[in-house]
């Protein structure tokens, strides 16, 4: 099996733990976002966690879906692969 099987399951295994503390288990709430937030990084500050819920709540229903917790990892992927290559390049062409 390869890497991505894995990552792919984790995605959804992670997103059902926290879609299933209220409401509907198909989607994540504020609250259930931020008890993740909480959880796998630490993010204590409060207007913060509301920035961070609005930018991840990408068509205003006031839930995450599934979708839109995806593309917020992916991005996340993204970033982090660029900012490892970014300070690599960095490293190599210092004087």
């Amino acid at each position: 099996m390869s890497g991505i099987v894995p990552a792919m399951k984790l995605l959804r295994d992670v997103f059902d733990i926290y879609a299933r503390k209220e409401g509907d288990s198909n989607t994540l709430s504020k609250k259930e976002v931020i008890t993740l937030l909480q959880v796998m990084f630490p993010i204590s500050d409060v207007t913060a966690q509301d920035k961070f819920f609005t930018n991840l709540e990408n068509n205003r229903d006031v839930v995450v879906s599934f979708e839109e917790f995806v593309t917020f990892a992916a991005t996340l992927s993204h970033l982090y692969v660029f900012s490892f290559f970014l300070c690599t390049y960095k490293l190599l062409t210092l004087d």
